[in-house]
């Protein structure tokens, strides 16, 4: 019975410094970041989108869907637009889960103060609550990269957003950035 009291104490003890190291380690890459480029696959409500962005810190983001209707999807860090051949909104980032996902110094903050609700051998996951807004956040447990996110949009969608092929801290133009007009 000591044998097994022992060996449990231990193996909490390492899992624990295990996933604080990676936490730690998560949280020295994400410093390091400022931008990222990738190809996302995006499920609403079993809507299954694709395409490719590039997200620059501080909350701006530019998105191509792999869709016949054009559609783009930019913020330039104080508001967003969606926009395809047919339609234009555009929407206040602050009143989106995105504005707090594009928030570099607002993900460092909650991380480091949060401890991972989900860890296997491949993924890493902190979920934490801000506002009206659940959002959940994927990292690779082997290269620490974002994998992903999951949370509910403005109309009450459970968003999920996977991230492949990802490129950091690429060249990129600043004026992809630039909201385009409703023409």
């Amino acid at each position: 019975m000591k044998n097994i009291f022992l060996f449990l104490i231990i193996f909490f003890f390492f899992s624990n410094q295990s996933s604080a190291s990676i936490k730690k380690n998560i949280i020295k890459k994400l410093n390091f970041i400022e931008n990222i480029s990738f190809n996302f696959e995006q499920n609403i409500n079993d809507k299954i989108e694709k395409g490719k962005c590039i997200l620059q810190y501080p909350k701006k983001i530019f998105c191509e869907y792999d869709l016949s209707n054009k559609k783009i999807l930019v913020s330039n860090g104080s508001s967003f637009v969606i926009k395809t051949i047919s339609s234009y909104y555009i929407y206040p980032l602050k009143k989106t889960s995105l504005d707090l996902i594009l928030d570099k110094k607002f993900l460092l903050n909650t991380i480091s103060k949060s401890e991972s609700y989900y860890s296997d051998k491949n993924i890493v996951a902190f979920k934490f609550f801000k506002d009206e807004n659940e959002i959940n956040l994927f990292f690779d447990k082997k290269t620490l990269n974002l994998k992903g996110w999951q949370t509910v949009d403005l109309y009450q969608n459970l968003n999920i957003v996977f991230l492949s092929s990802i490129l950091i801290n690429q060249k990129i133009e600043t004026k992809k950035f630039e909201l385009p007009s409703s023409d």
